[in-house]
């Protein structure tokens, strides 16, 4: 691997390892139906910004690490954020070239997907009971999309130079 390489693969692994850390950071019971999906909102941008090498396997990868961290079912969270990086890859070409509105519309849709599997499985299986207000991370998560799109834009652009 020569340093550019590197550098990218640093900057995917800072970024999604952050994304896991602000995921796993504790929020009152209030404003915790408000959390932001912070790994599949990451994963997404590394999805369609180099499909080439972000794709469903990472995902798979992060996935299984999400679990683990949650302490849920193994491959629950897996399944979910594979889900969200094939439509990435599939479609990034189109993705790539929306407005920022529009992608974050994109953005909240597959996150509203996301979490609700999330609540689907949480509720089968019975670890955890979820209301809808569970899902209320779409809207959170499609408000913030613009951001985090810039700044992951960012670091991508400063890691590939």
């Amino acid at each position: 691997m020569n340093s550019r390489e590197l550098r990218w693969l640093f900057a995917v692994m800072l970024s999604l390892g952050l994304a896991l850390l602000l995921t796993g950071l504790p929020l009152p019971d209030v404003i915790n139906p408000w959390r932001p999906a912070w790994v599949p909102l990451t994963l997404f941008y590394w999805c369609i910004a180099l499909p080439e090498r972000v794709g469903v396997l990472g995902a798979w990868v992060v996935g299984i690490l999400l679990d683990v961290m949650h302490g849920s079912l193994l491959g629950q969270h897996a399944l979910g954020l594979a889900f969200v990086a094939f439509v990435a890859v599939r479609y990034h070409q189109r993705i790539r070239v929306y407005p920022p509105i529009q992608q974050a519309m994109v953005v909240g849709f597959l996150v509203l997907l996301y979490e609700a599997w999330m609540l689907v499985i949480y509720n089968t299986m019975g670890s955890r009971l979820y209301s809808l207000m569970f899902l209320f991370s779409a809207l959170t998560s499609a408000v913030l999309w613009p951001w985090l799109f810039v700044v992951l834009r960012d670091l991508r652009r400063k890691a590939m130079t």
